[in-house]
């Protein structure tokens, strides 16, 4: 594992933005984008088994997360700004990329994706889509308010992780998650992101997301990734995608929002589809 950096300018000021890198410099590379209060070590296992195959694996830290800058102005936490950052990094790579992104990963997938000239070869859409219900939404405000300040130790981090992404379902390395997940703060540990990401959601009542005009525009092979029972993708809303040309679907049995692309038959499966010419 490699660690890398870039500045990347945004609302007038220049910012951090950091990734761990697996697999040979020379690799065509693949771009992993976490979710919202999650980081780039969340792809470890994904990582290790495409950087088996050649393949060069970044896996960034969203602002405001992991070893990334904190933004000064809350209302910046948006996917525009997330972009913003993904695109220097995509500069620096300056060629072809895989994109896999996992909730707010695949929104930031989908923006770059509906650009023309975009560097997008294949896309993976990690259970999200081209509606947000905000009923999704909702739920994703109240846990976010409701996440404890300071746990008293890792196995406290684990135990929290465990309950509030149970959704992510079978194979997930909840221990894993854990030990990238935090910082020390006095009293013991608090969560890796900055607790400001939660503002844009109290900024007004949640209402649906309609993301799909930013859908239609893109061209990439895409493989959809629903969890069976996941209230942020409904499965009237992925089939419709999956009729897109060029699209497919898989459904994660036992998982909701997000599967954790951590088992072995998922990571299978996105190998297949990434290395399909």
């Amino acid at each position: 594992m490699r660690r890398g950096a870039c500045s990347f300018l945004l609302a007038g000021r220049f910012h951090r933005l950091a990734w761990v890198e697996w697999g040979p410099e020379d690799g065509a590379p693949v771009l992993c984008v976490h979710g919202l209060t999650r980081n780039g070590r969340d792809f470890d296992a994904l990582a290790h088994a495409l950087a088996a195959q050649g393949r060069r694996v970044i896996c960034p830290d969203l602002p405001g997360r992991g070893a990334s800058d904190w933004l000064p102005d809350p209302a910046l936490y948006q996917p525009p700004s997330y972009v913003v950052a993904l695109a220097h990094l995509l500069a620096r790579l300056d060629g072809p990329v895989d994109w896999v992104g996992t909730s707010l990963g695949g929104i930031c997938g989908m923006l770059v994706a509906a650009g023309p000239g975009n560097p997008i070869r294949k896309l993976v859409l990690n259970d999200v889509g081209a509606r947000i219900p905000a009923e999704a939404l909702a739920r994703i405000g109240a846990y976010l308010a409701a996440a404890p300040t300071v746990f008293a130790d890792l196995a406290a981090v684990e135990a929290y992780l465990a309950r509030v992404h149970a959704p992510f379902g079978p194979g997930t390395d909840f221990a894993h998650l854990a030990r990238h997940s935090v910082r020390e703060v006095p009293g013991g540990l608090a969560l890796h992101y900055d607790p400001a990401i939660a503002a844009p959601f109290n900024a007004a009542p949640p209402a649906d997301a309609d993301l799909s005009m930013v859908w239609a525009l893109g061209t990439a092979p895409t493989l959809i990734i629903r969890g069976e029972s996941s209230d942020l993708l409904t499965g009237s809303d992925a089939r419709a995608m999956a009729a897109k040309p060029g699209a497919r679907l898989l459904e994660i049995a036992g998982a909701g929002h997000a599967p954790s692309l951590m088992n072995d038959a998922q990571i299978q499966a996105l190998q297949g589809f990434l290395a399909e010419s």
